[in-house]
Formats: structure tokens, sequence, C-alpha cells
């Protein structure tokens, strides 16, 4: 795939929005914009070390002093830095976070998607279909997707171009759609999944390093997160339908650059189409029953009995990934001989090698990105600004509702600088959680306002590890489409998942609404006088 410089926006693209692309789209190509960031790091870096800029951990003692240990500023100029780039640079690139998940997916999908199965089945899912329901639908699929954790970004938000392209509207509106219900709802869902289990792993280790044992719920925030899946539905419904649809304007392929050829989504089935869906099914129904059987059957291989009941499902979870691989590659050998794509092995291995060549593009910018990330990493710079936010949080004197408003708006700005859910949550809740305890706040509701705050920025930040990915996505429906173009695409998602996620939160510490079974918004204080607990726990 070639990938030029992006150009310039129609002219019709005016204010703010406009602005942000037009803007955007005259930096340079991400892969060098990757290399000035890390040049501005670096010297930022220096500049931190040589003033002395520190936090105690929150987290970790010092085994030698007792006391917390110190987080200090780094110079990435350091020698140990210096040989940590040159010595580890294949390691940091191949252990990109999302490398591997796209890899092995996408060996898979482009079978599907260049013997066009994929384009046949969403004609044939679309032809009957309202257009104006597919956006919901892509929405819903793409929060409920989450369960799947990072295969929802490389199977579902390609999948929803293809989608909208089929029912005869701009591709780059589904797939916005899509990476905003996949990453801008991140913790929106109609049921509790491995980051409920991961989040709330990490809040029981802060509780119980200032108070003591504590068991955590693992479905301590599934009122909550359900809540933000029915809110957060209509919400993106909205903005792609009436906002960044029209203002994309009517899909042109010639115009856009690109070989996707514009047909018609009503055009008919031809016989060996619908013999080569028929195949296509049952391969990915036998891929189904194996993935059940792995499961369920004797000795379980994808379900961890010896782990606490939260945890046993992680093996299945993590295994979908490969199970996509193994799906689209069947499904797309069964649908290629039905139809005559597919005549032998040796077409089965080109189109293989076709899919990697497509991502030749994605593996260059990975790379400037994963070095990008990994030497932010090693600065420390990140941590310090974490705890340093925590810090004035715990200071700020605010009630409860505006406190936790104030912990969604610094969990949202953090997260354009730290990536990892995780990662914020283990560096921000040592802090927060103990400190919410000692307003009367529950670990679950502080975890409830981490996650509103961490899920709508996603979608706008180039340190998202799948940001670049997305863009190529993009890329190959519009070849001028630039990080502008991205960011301005997304940025009315953002804003709005935050103006309703933060409205949310307030509502429910003010009506004191269940967060999940057994999970409320206050909680006793664990040790505080009397007087002061009950004036902080008011809402």
């Amino acid at each position: 795939m070639t990938v030029s410089r992006p150009a310039a926006p129609s002219p019709s693209q005016k204010g703010f929005l406009g602005w942000i692309e037009r803007t955007g789209n005259k930096l340079p190509d991400p892969v060098f914009l990757f290399l000035w960031l890390i040049l501005g790091l670096v010297a930022v870096s220096v500049a931190a070390s040589l003033a002395g800029w520190s936090v105690p951990h929150p987290a970790e003692i010092d085994p030698d002093t007792g006391q917390p240990r110190v987080i200090a500023a780094t110079s990435l100029l350091s020698a140990d830095n210096i040989r940590r780039l040159w010595v580890e640079m294949p390691t940091t690139f191949t252990h990109f976070h999302p490398l591997g998940y796209v890899l092995v997916v996408m060996l898979g999908a482009g079978v599907a998607e260049k013997v066009g199965l994929f384009g046949t089945a969403m004609r044939a899912g679309v032809r009957d279909a309202p257009r104006a329901l597919l956006t919901p639908i892509v929405v819903a699929v793409g929060m409920m997707g989450n369960l799947a954790a990072d295969a929802a970004y490389v199977v579902l938000i390609p999948l929803a171009g293809i989608i909208f392209h089929a029912a005869g509207r701009h591709p780059i509106a589904g797939i916005a759609a899509s990476f905003a219900g996949v990453s801008g709802g991140f913790s929106a869902n109609l049921l509790p999944g491995q980051l409920d289990a991961l989040l709330f792993g990490i809040t029981e280790a802060a509780v119980e390093s200032t108070f003591g044992a504590f068991a955590a719920n693992i479905a301590g925030n599934w009122y909550f997160i359900a809540a933000m899946f029915f809110l957060f539905l209509p919400v993106i419904w909205y903005v792609t339908d009436r906002i960044i649809e029209p203002r994309l304007g009517t899909w042109d392929a010639a115009r856009a650059g690109t070989a996707h050829a514009d047909e018609p989504a009503d055009r008919p089935l031809t016989d060996a189409e619908r013999k080569g869906l028929r195949h296509a099914g049952l391969a990915v129904l036998a891929v189904c029953a194996l993935w059940a059987f792995f499961a369920l059957g004797p000795g379980t291989p994808l379900i961890d009995e010896d782990a606490s009941p939260e945890a046993q499902l992680t093996p299945f979870y993590q295994s979908l990934v490969a199970g996509f691989f193994l799906l689209f590659i069947l499904a797309g050998w069964a649908y290629g001989r039905a139809t005559g794509a597919i005549s032998n092995h040796r077409d089965l291995v080109k189109m293989m090698a076709g899919a990697m060549e497509d991502l030749a593009y994605y593996l260059v910018l990975a790379f400037a990105a994963a070095h990008f990330v990994a030497m932010f990493g090693w600065s420390n710079l990140g941590l310090i600004l974490a705890v340093n936010g925590a810090d004035f949080l715990s200071h700020s004197g605010l009630p409860a509702w505006a406190l936790l408003a104030a912990i969604i708006l610094v969990a949202a700005a953090l997260n354009l600088l730290v990536g990892s859910a995780s990662a914020k949550w283990a560096l921000l809740s040592p802090v927060l959680v103990p400190m919410l305890m000692l307003l009367g706040i529950s670990p679950e509701m502080a975890t409830a306002a981490y996650r509103v705050g961490d899920s709508a920025t996603n979608i706008i930040t180039p340190l998202m590890v799948y940001f670049p990915l997305i863009l190529i996505f993009c890329q190959r429906w519009q070849k001028d489409f630039g990080l502008g173009s991205l960011a301005a695409t997304m940025l009315p998602y953002s804003m709005a998942l935050l103006a309703v996620g933060v409205a949310m939160t307030i509502g429910w510490v003010a009506f004191d609404l269940p967060l999940g079974p057994g999970a409320g918004v206050f909680t006793d204080v664990p040790f505080a006088p009397a007087a002061s607990a009950a004036e902080a726990t008011a809402p």
C-alpha cells in the first residue's frame, strides 16, 4: 500500500474542526512527527533531570530506607538510557503492544478481504437493512466487542468501514463510529469483562496498602457501565449521523485516490457468491465449535480453573486473537474455493503475503511510535505527572460530586500522556482510592469515575497504541487522510462522551444509585473523626 503525504482538505471544510484538520494535516508525515516528538522528549527529560523533578511512589517502599521509593525524572541522554535505546531496539519494536495482534489477525483477515468475502457478506447483510440503523448496530457491537479486548480494534473497526461502504455510506464514518464505540466507549458494556477484573484487582491492592484486607467486587461497576452503554450509544449515533458524516460528504473512490471499487450495495449476489457464503458460514461455525470445545471440553485448556473466579476466563479472552485469525483464514479459504478466487494453497499463501504488504507503512509507523512510547516511560515523566495530579486532587477540598468530576477530567488529561488504562490506574489508585475512602467515597465509585475519564480521550491521542492503526484503516479509503483529519473527526465524539460521562457521574452521586450488586457510591470511613466524615460524605 502506497501512502502519500496528507494533502490539504477541501475548502468546504470550515469552522473549528476544519481549522484542526487543516492545521493537523500540515504536520509532517506521522513517522517523522514521532521522530520530532522523540527529540522534544529528550530535551524535556534532560531539563527535568537537571531540575531534580521527583515524587514519592504511592505504592512502593524502598526496602533499605522503609520510605516510599522516589520516582525521579531520568535524562534520556544518560548512559543507561542510551545503552537501552541501542541494545533493546529490536525488543522495543517487537514488544510494541498492538504489533503482534495486528499481524496475526491481518494474516487471516487479509485473505478474507482479498477473496471478496467481507464485501459480499456485508453487501448481503445490508441490502435490505435501513441505512439509518447501521450506525447504532456498529456502535453497539463495538462497545460489546470490548469483551474481546484488543481483537475489537483490529477486527471490528476495519469491518465497519466495509459495512458503511457496502451500504453506500462514507466508509470513514463507519470507522469513526466503530472507533468511538470500541475505544471511546472502552468501559461501556452490558456485562463485566476482563477490564473489570484488571482494574478491580488494582483497586483491591490500593485499599489493602492502606487499610488492610479488602475483597474487590468484580461486578462493582456493572450497573454503571451498563448505563454508560445506553447513554453513549445515542450520543455516538447522533455525532456520527448529524456531525461527522455530513462533514465528510459523499465518498468518491476516484477522488479519494484508493483502489476500492465503488460497487452499489444492492447489486444481486451471484450463485457462486451465495455458495461461497454458505461454505464460509460452515467454516465459521466449525471454528466457534472448536473454541467452545476448548472452553468446555475435557481439560478446559482455555479456562484457568485454578485461578480466582473473575480471572478464570482470562485465557479464553486472550485466545480470541488467534481465534479470529483461524476464523478469517478458514472462512476466506472456504469462500475462495467456492467462488474460484482460490485454486490451490499457493494462492492462499500469496494472499497472506499481500496482506502483509498492505501493512508495510503501519510497520514503519509502529517502529517510530513504539520508541516514543517506550522512551516516555523510561523518562518517568508520565509517572511524575500522574502522581502530582492525584496529589493536587487530594488537597483540593472539593465536595464528592465535584471531586469525582475533577478526577474524570484529570484521568482524561493524563490519558493523552499515558495510554495504558491499567498503568494509569496502578499509579493513581494508591493515592486516589484511600483518599476518597477517607472522604466516605467507595472504591467502586473511585474506579467508575476513573473509567469515564480514561475512555473519553482514547480516541484523540496519538499515544493510544492503536491510533496509528486507525489512521491506516482510514487511509485505505482516502489516501490524503492525515493526523489532523483523524483528530478533527474524533474530537466531537470525545467531547460529547466526556460531557455525558461527567453529567452521568454527578447524577449518580447526587441520587446515590447502586453501582453494581452490593456496591454503592458511599462507604463507611475507615478511620476518621465522625464530624469530618459526615461533612465529607455529603454529595
